[in-house]
């Protein structure tokens, strides 16, 4: 599920090879109909499982803000998460530290 607050998209609940592509469509609507023009954050504050599949929900949304020019940053990505980008060679797309 995703809740939007301004230009801010909160990720909760699994984001798993089930669920990823609900969310996809489900951010992306959001995403581009009112808050790309500001940049977007996805939180993932409040996430619960992953899996390999939430690395490529992150690519493709950033694929898609980027054809729309929009900026996109991922906010609160959990430990489990960024390892995956780390051992996919994608953290540095995302921004994000290496563990």
């Amino acid at each position: 599920m995703i809740e939007r607050t301004g230009n801010r998209l909160q990720v909760s609940g699994d984001v798993t090879m089930d669920t990823v592509t609900a969310l996809f469509k489900e951010g992306l609507n959001l995403s581009l109909n009112g808050a790309a023009d500001k940049g977007v954050i996805v939180d993932f504050a409040r996430l619960g499982k992953v899996d390999s599949s939430a690395v490529s929900l992150m690519l493709a949304w950033l694929r898609e803000t980027r054809r729309s020019n929009a900026g996109l940053k991922f906010a609160n990505v959990p430990a489990n998460l960024s390892s995956l980008a780390n051992l996919y060679g994608v953290a540095e797309l995302f921004n994000l530290d290496a563990a």
